[in-house]
C-alpha cells in the first residue's frame, strides 16, 4: 500500500504542477502582459492593442466555463475589424475556428479534470503515508519533483530547438488533421497568433521547472532530516 501511495504522489506531481502552470497562463494578467509588450505580435489586420485586450479574454474565459459555443459564436467585430472591412458587422468567428474551439475547450477541461483526480488522490495518499512512512512521502515527492524538472527542461529545449515541429507534433496528438490550421486573417490567429503560444509553452515550462526544484528540494530536506532522526534514534 505503501508504494502505490508513494508512486501515486510521484505521478502526479508533474501534471499537478503542470496543471497550475497552464492555469496561471490562462488568465487575463498573461494576456495583458503579451499584449502589451514591447515586440509583441502586430496584427496586420488591424487589432489594435486594446480591440485585442478585449475580445482576447473572452475566449480564454469561454474555455473554462461551462458556457456552450454559442457564447463565441454570438461575438461580432465591427466592420472596420472584419476582413475584408465591411460596412456592416461580422461574426468574429467562423465555423472552423468555432469547431477548433469546441475541441480545445474539450482537451482543456479533461485535462484540468484529470488533474483534480491526481489531486484528490495525492491528498489521500500524503495523509495515510503521513501516518505510515513519511519517508515514503517524502521521496514520492523528490522523485515526482525530478521527474517533472526532466519533462520540462525537454518540452522547453524542443520548443526553442524547432518551434514549428514541436507545434505541429502537439496539435497533431490532440486534433484532427486541418481542423487548427487557420488563415492569418482569421480571429483566432489574429487574437492569439503564434508568438503567444512560443511565450506561453517556455512560461509553462518555466513556471512548472520552478515548482519541480522547489519539490525536490523540500523533498531531498525531509529525507535528510528523516535519516538524521533514525541514526540519532538508532545510537540512543
Amino acid at each position: 500500500m505503501k508504494q502505490v501511495a508513494s508512486w501515486w504522489i510521484s505521478l502526479s506531481v508533474p501534471l499537478l504542477l503542470l496543471a497550475t502552470s497552464v492555469r496561471l497562463a490562462m488568465t487575463s494578467a498573461w494576456l495583458t502582459f503579451e499584449y502589451t509588450r514591447p515586440g509583441f505580435s502586430v496584427d496586420a489586420y488591424g487589432f489594435s492593442v486594446e480591440d485585442r485586450l478585449r475580445y482576447g479574454p473572452k475566449g480564454v474565459d469561454y474555455l473554462l466555463s461551462a458556457d456552450g459555443i454559442e457564447v463565441l459564436a454570438a461575438l461580432v467585430l465591427p466592420g472596420a475589424l472584419c476582413y475584408p472591412p465591411s460596412t456592416t458587422s461580422c461574426p468574429m468567428f467562423n465555423a472552423l475556428e468555432l469547431r477548433h474551439m469546441e475541441d480545445v475547450k474539450q482537451v482543456v477541461q479533461s485535462f484540468f479534470g484529470a488533474a483534480w483526480v491526481a489531486a484528490v488522490g495525492s491528498l489521500l495518499s500524503a495523509v495515510w503515508l503521513r501516518s505510515h512512512s513519511t519517508k515514503f512521502l517524502w521521496r514520492a515527492l523528490w522523485r515526482g519533483g525530478l521527474w517533472a524538472v526532466g519533462g520540462m527542461i525537454a518540452i522547453a529545449l524542443s520548443a526553442v530547438a524547432a518551434w514549428d515541429t514541436f507545434f505541429n507534433v502537439f496539435h497533431s496528438l490532440f486534433f484532427e488533421d486541418d481542423t487548427w490550421q487557420f488563415y492569418y486573417s482569421d480571429s483566432l490567429i489574429r487574437l492569439y497568433p503564434e508568438q503567444f503560444w512560443f511565450d506561453s509553452a517556455l512560461v509553462v515550462s518555466a513556471l512548472t521547472a520552478l515548482g519541480a526544484v522547489l519539490c525536490v528540494a523540500l523533498g531531498w530536506r525531509q529525507l535528510t532530516l528523516e535519516d538524521e532522526r533514525i541514526s540519532r534514534e538508532t545510537w540512543v
